[in-house]
């Protein structure tokens, strides 16, 4: 079965179904249908390098803790544990090899050793402060250490466990800071070290460029991972909007279509009126001058109204012409339950192994729009199973009471055992999106979902009485 079935849309027969309890129904689908497609977007975790970058999301305000909107405990302590383990290790090895190696006053070492490791603890939320702290603690130290008894033939103005602790520092600031506070922080360490490097003592090995290029480095690497982690959430909101408006649009293309297909039964119910409005004196004879001028009011309300339909259509109409069969299928009746047989020998001539229970008098006993939407709903269950289960054997049995009609469509899994998903296409193009959208016009109910032993089944039941507004 082809997606576009260019049924015609005028129907002879009365209508006693309203557009205005779809309507409300349909606006509300389309916000549910957005909230859906925007949690599926979001929802899922990423996984491997997405699921890392999204970790490394830059966070949403000043203050917020590194990794503050990681899903797990443990992955919001982790840059605690590590700024700890640093600090734990950077701190005895920094006092004892200031003291032992460069032969610097104990207190210095010790006051030096905790001015710049403990900072490190600080970068978790506020790497911006650390690293002054830190840098100002590092100069200091490098001052301090030009009159130290043992600097000739050690690294100066920073020693390693300075180089080492710095560099944490800068990946704890790149994770967080723009890229214009790390540019400046890459300067600044850059120009400290040019200054402190004119006042450098006797025999000493320079690390000012050593530090200002690793410094760069890691700068430059935390800000990608950093940027992986803001593309990625972008993305990911980009695709949440994005599924949002496509479910709204689809909906609003479905709704679009079953009015246009409704318009011509409320036509001709207001050609009717229309008729005995204006037939009635002849009809009547001997009525009163204000009976036969009321008449005329009726009439003549009912025409303008039918003009305020046929151009309302014509805008329904003007970005669906490819639905619309030609003039041709315009003076066409509408299709209903009656045809169903010939879309299912249709479906048979195609392949499609199919078996029709149809029950004798459904299509008499059902009003126009619950008749068409039993024809509509068949039509998008077998154009699934075409497109997704291809050679599967389906069943479609439509029965009836005095209270409703029932239409079952159900399908076996495909003949190459692929799975039976349905999707979002249909005799529309729109699937169980049309589906639900017809049976709410009618007041009924929708029921869709795999069978136990593979396939796909869809079932809706159309109320024959007319839907109350509460109800809708």
């Amino acid at each position: 079965m082809s997606d576009r079935d260019d049924e015609p849309r005028t129907s002879p027969r009365p209508s006693r179904r309203l557009l205005r309890p779809a309507a409300a129904a349909g606006r509300r689908s389309a916000a549910a249908a957005g909230r859906r497609s925007a949690a599926a977007a979001g929802s899922g975790p990423p996984r491997g390098a997405g699921r890392f970058a999204a970790v490394l999301r830059a966070p949403a305000r000043p203050g917020e803790p590194l990794f503050a909107q990681a899903p797990k405990a443990w992955q919001r302590m982790l840059p605690y544990a590590v700024a700890a383990v640093f600090v734990a290790t950077l701190l005895p090895v920094t006092i004892t090899v200031l003291a032992g190696d460069y032969r610097l006053d104990g207190g210095w070492a010790g006051a030096l050793g905790v001015a710049q490791t403990v900072p490190l603890l600080l970068a978790v939320s506020r790497p911006l402060p650390a690293w002054a702290l830190v840098l100002g603690a590092d100069t200091v130290g490098a001052l301090v250490l030009t009159g130290a008894d043992r600097v000739a033939g050690h690294s100066w103005p920073w020693p390693p466990m300075t180089v080492v602790g710095y560099l944490a520092l800068m990946v704890f600031l790149g994770l967080r800071e723009p890229a214009r506070t790390m540019v400046g922080v890459w300067l600044a360490t850059g120009a400290v070290g040019v200054v402190l490097g004119f006042m450098a003592p006797d025999g000493v090995s320079q690390t000012t460029a050593l530090l200002f290029v690793l410094a760069g480095c890691l700068l430059a690497l935390a800000g990608v991972l950093r940027g992986l982690g803001d593309a990625q959430r972008r993305i990911a909101e980009q695709e949440s909007i994005s599924e949002a408006e496509r479910a709204r649009r689809t909906l609003l293309e479905e709704r679009a279509r079953i009015a246009r297909e409704l318009h011509d039964v409320v036509a001709h119910h207001m050609s009717v009126i229309t008729v005995q409005a204006e037939s009635a004196p002849y009809r009547l004879p001997g009525m009163a001058e204000p009976v036969q001028e009321e008449f005329a009011a009726i009439a003549a309300g009912a025409r303008e109204s039918l003009g305020e339909m046929r151009r309302l259509l014509s805008v329904l109409r003007s970005d669906g012409a490819g639905s619309g069969g030609g003039a041709d299928g315009e003076r066409a009746p509408q299709p209903g339950i009656g045809r169903i047989r010939q879309l299912v020998e249709a479906t048979v001539r195609a392949g499609q192994p199919v078996e029709l229970s149809l029950a004798a008098g459904a299509e008499r006993a059902a009003p126009p729009a619950v008749d068409l939407s039993a024809y509509r709903i068949v039509q998008e269950a077998l154009a699934n199973v075409v497109r997704h289960a291809p050679g599967a054997r389906t069943r479609v049995s439509v029965t009836h009471d005095a209270r409703e009609v029932l239409v079952v469509v159900a399908n076996g899994p495909s003949e190459d055992g692929t799975p039976v998903v349905e999707g979002s296409g249909g005799g529309t193009g729109h699937g169980l999106v049309g589906m639900r959208e017809r049976v709410r016009l009618t007041g009924g109910t929708l029921d869709t979902g795999p069978l136990p032993g593979g396939g796909f089944r869809v079932a809706a039941r159309l109320p024959l009485d007319a839907p109350t507004e509460e109800a809708s």
